[in-house]
């Protein structure tokens, strides 16, 4: 039956070409648009009465009376509308929350999910997905077989609420249209949103098996799991022979240069087309354009007003923020959105570079603040502070400084993880004690973190490498920067400043190999 709807399903996506063709050429248009409508209805709303905003706002007023927002300055809004509110920062019903980790304020943030956002941001966005590709491939046979999508799961909120919670991937899962979840493998909710990790991939292993797969979506990390599952259970060398239809995998939510060569080498000798899409909790941002070019086209025409700060090496205490018209190809700029789910100049805290203008393209460059997001972690600064304080407490250590990067995924591991760079000043009484304590205090601060770890599936746990006494300060030295401003970053999603400290450690500890 299936194999009959492949033609009409893209025949309908061509159709929406058009679309596409908006984005391309009428990007600044679609923002005027967007930002008179998102105006129009934050004049409805508690904050935009507080801010002064009504329909004839101009975008200079709008940057007069609106400062720009992270998420702890938002939070009091938000934990409004979590106990019920109405009106706060969106006048339609606000349903859902979809949950993330990496604040400040808790454990996790919650960003609002309203009935605009999911159709006209999500949904759309999903569908131009799908336009894109067709376009890309008009010889697709993608609709005359089932996707594997793999995502999150409902959660309970952190105090009682009348909203729902979940992953953003859940709750788009639960507002999926009929012929999107007639499309997708397994065709069962229970699976799909399971809470439960390890038990959640074995059936999807188990239940897509005989499926004719054509695609998959998912985060990489956990992806990569599932068709190891299937690969086992199938006996086959190669994952081309399970699902010989195989043709896409769209992905997205970390980078996926880690996960490349594995990939290709579990599908070898078939070879998948890997098209990379921008979405997070706050938004479906930025979708692959072309066949040889990672370069995201930007989704201006999808619920989402654009700003930007451009950052330079003091930082962004004197940036400028800009519109969308302004912006420049080359420089780094903070992404700021305002947003038909009630977020209001909102930075994200992702960075990113344009790499055209005509039409609007660009790549992710990486984070406002040091991080490590190489499995779906989103481990930040506060989590770690937090985590290897209560570590040293507990094993009676103190700590001089420390760093930490990923270590990834390569043909001898199973599994990738983190390495902690540490110089003690007072060793702990035991280093299997840190180390686990560590991991503990991670789990507990941050709840991505913790689902990565479960059942140690996807990561192993914490790799402590205790180096020399001075190191920390031999890398700074190198770099012309002693002094009480300047330290070595804690957190960073590359290996370079991890791998120096244990040369120069190296170094110390051996200065007759010099």
């Amino acid at each position: 039956m299936q194999q009959f709807l492949n033609s009409p399903i893209r025949a309908f996506f061509a159709y929406r070409e058009e679309r596409i063709v908006t984005l391309h050429t009428l990007a600044l248009e679609s923002q005027e648009t967007w930002f008179t409508y998102l105006m129009k209805m934050g004049s409805k709303t508690l904050f935009g009465e507080k801010h002064g905003i009504d329909s004839k706002t101009t975008y200079r007023e709008f940057t007069q009376k609106v400062p720009v927002y992270d998420y702890n300055a938002l939070f009091p809004y938000i934990d409004r509308i979590v106990s019920g509110e109405k009106n706060i920062l969106w006048p339609t019903p606000i349903e859902w929350l979809a949950k993330s980790s990496g604040t400040s304020q808790g454990k996790s943030k919650f960003v609002p999910v309203s009935d605009e956002s999911l159709k006209e941001n999500n949904i759309t966005s999903a569908m131009d997905c799908l336009t894109i590709y067709t376009n890309l491939f008009p010889d697709t046979e993608l609709f005359s077989g089932k996707t594997i999508t793999l995502g999150g799961s409902m959660q309970e909120l952190y105090k009682k609420s009348p909203l729902r919670c979940g992953d953003v991937s859940a709750i788009l899962m639960e507002n999926m249209p009929a012929i999107g979840f007639y499309l997708n493998a397994p065709q069962n909710k229970r699976i799909l949103l399971h809470s439960n990790w390890e038990y959640k991939l074995r059936l999807m292993a188990k239940s897509t098996i005989k499926e004719n797969v054509t695609g998959l979506s998912g985060v990489p990390s956990w992806m990569l799991l599932v068709l190891k599952e299937v690969l086992a259970r199938s006996g086959k060398k190669s994952l081309s022979e399970v699902w010989p239809n195989i043709e896409v995998y769209f992905h997205g939510g970390v980078s996926f240069d880690p996960y490349r060569a594995e990939y290709e080498k579990i599908f070898s000798p078939k070879k998948l087309f890997y098209m990379n899409i921008y979405n997070a909790s706050e938004g479906f941002f930025g979708i692959q354009n072309e066949r040889d070019s990672d370069d995201m086209l930007l989704m201006t025409d999808n619920g989402v007003f654009y700003e930007f700060l451009e950052l330079n090496e003091e930082g962004r205490d004197n940036g400028k923020v800009i519109p969308l018209s302004e912006v420049q190809v080359g420089p780094t700029y903070a992404m700021i959105v305002t947003t038909v789910a009630g977020l209001w100049r909102y930075e994200i805290g992702d960075t990113i570079q344009f790499t055209s203008i005509h039409p609007y393209k660009f790549r992710i460059a990486g984070r406002t603040t040091h991080f490590i997001n190489a499995f779906g972690e989103e481990l930040i600064v506060n989590n770690a502070e937090k985590a290897i304080s209560e570590a040293a407490l507990i094993s009676d250590a103190i700590i001089t400084n420390y760093s930490a990067a990923p270590l990834f995924l390569d043909e001898n591991k199973t599994k990738g993880g983190h390495q902690w760079v540490v110089e003690f000043s007072k060793a702990p009484s035991s280093l299997e004690l840190f180390a686990s304590s560590l991991d503990n205090a991670l789990k507990r601060l941050n709840s991505d973190y913790e689902a990565k770890r479960s059942g140690d599936l996807l990561m192993a746990p914490p790799k402590i490498e205790v180096v020399e006494e001075g190191t920390f300060i031999k890398w700074l030295e190198l770099r012309n920067k002693l002094g009480g401003q300047y330290k070595v970053p804690r957190l960073q999603n590359n290996r370079k400043i991890v791998e120096e400290l244990l040369m120069i450690s190296n170094i110390i500890s051996h200065p007759d190999r010099l």
